[in-house]
């Protein structure tokens, strides 16, 4: 039988990933994780993803307005 992991486990994992990676990349890691298991289920399950679910950009949107006023 293999043992369950634990807290100390986890927290000497966490510690490891932080000491090798730094507290830069450690969000871009996560972030690319996530995005890796989330299509891994949605290829898994066939569903495709709603616009909602989608991660908003952190750039401002360019609206017409603002193209207008820029070209003048």
């Amino acid at each position: 039988m293999m043992p369950g992991i634990g807290p100390m486990e986890i927290v000497v994992v966490l510690a490891i990933m932080l000491i090798i990676f730094g507290p830069k990349k450690l969000p871009e890691l996560g972030r690319g994780i996530g995005g890796g298991m989330r299509e891994f289920k949605q290829s898994v399950t066939g569903t495709l993803p709603a616009l909602a679910e989608q991660p908003e950009s952190s750039e401002p949107a360019v609206t017409a307005t603002a193209v207008e006023v820029s070209e003048r």
